[in-house]
C-alpha cells in the first residue's frame, strides 16, 4: 500500500560563508540568551522543530523514525542551540560539524511569536559566530522557497553567498499534517 503524499516543488538554495563577519556584532536584547542543549530529548527536539518548521513544510525530520533522531542528538558533532526569552523557547539552531572543516547550520528557525520581533538578525549572527568557533574553513547552509520568504535575504545580508540552486520535488507525507502552500503543489 502506498503511503499519500503531496507533491512539491521546490528550488533550494545552497549558501556558503567563507569569512566571519567583521562587523560588530547585533546584540540580543539582555532578556534574551542563548542555550546550547547538551542532551536533549527527542520530544523536545521535536517541539522544536514541529513548532517552527510547521508553516514552512519542514518535513523530513517530522518523518524521521525517532531512533535516527536520538543518534543524530547523540552525535558529538551535532549541536542544538536555543533562545529563550520570557522563560520561552523563540527560536533554535543547529549547527553540524560531521563534515569538518566546515559547519552546516542544519535549522535555523524562530517560533511563530517570534517572528518581526527583532530577534532574527542577532540570532542569526549569534549562530554565526558559534559556527566559526567550530570551523577552520566556513559555514553553509541551504534554505528553499517553501521557507520564510525573508530566510534567503536574511543570509544574503548576513554574508552568505549562493552556491547553486536546485530544483527538488518533494512527495511529503499527508499523515504528516503539513499544510503545503498552493504556490508550492505540483
Amino acid at each position: 500500500m502506498h503511503e499519500q503524499t503531496i507533491r512539491a516543488g521546490v528550488t533550494v538554495t545552497f549558501l556558503r560563508l567563507d569569512e566571519r563577519p567583521r562587523d560588530a556584532p547585533r546584540t540580543l536584547p539582555t532578556d534574551a540568551q542563548i542555550v546550547q542543549v547538551t542532551r536533549p530529548s527527542v520530544a523536545f527536539y521535536r517541539y522544536l522543530y514541529n513548532t517552527i518548521g510547521s508553516s514552512y513544510v519542514w518535513w523530513l525530520r517530522r518523518a524521521a523514525p525517532d531512533s535516527e533522531i536520538t543518534s543524530l542528538l547523540a552525535h558529538p558533532a551535532v549541536s542544538v542551540h536555543v533562545l529563550y526569552r520570557y522563560g520561552e523557547p523563540q527560536g533554535f539552531y543547529e549547527l553540524d560539524c560531521r563534515a569538518a572543516p566546515d559547519v552546516n547550520l542544519s535549522y535555523f528557525g524562530l517560533m511563530p511569536q517570534a517572528i518581526g520581533s527583532g530577534l532574527g538578525k542577532p540570532f542569526l549572527r549569534a549562530a554565526i559566530d558559534a559556527g566559526f568557533a567550530m570551523s577552520r574553513r566556513g559555514l553553509t547552509l541551504n534554505t528553499c522557497t517553501a521557507d520564510h520568504p525573508r530566510a534567503l535575504p536574511h543570509y544574503l545580508a548576513a554574508g552568505f553567498k549562493p552556491i547553486r540552486a536546485v530544483r527538488e520535488l518533494w512527495d511529503v507525507p499527508t499523515r504528516l499534517g503539513l499544510h503545503v502552500p498552493q504556490h508550492l503543489r505540483v
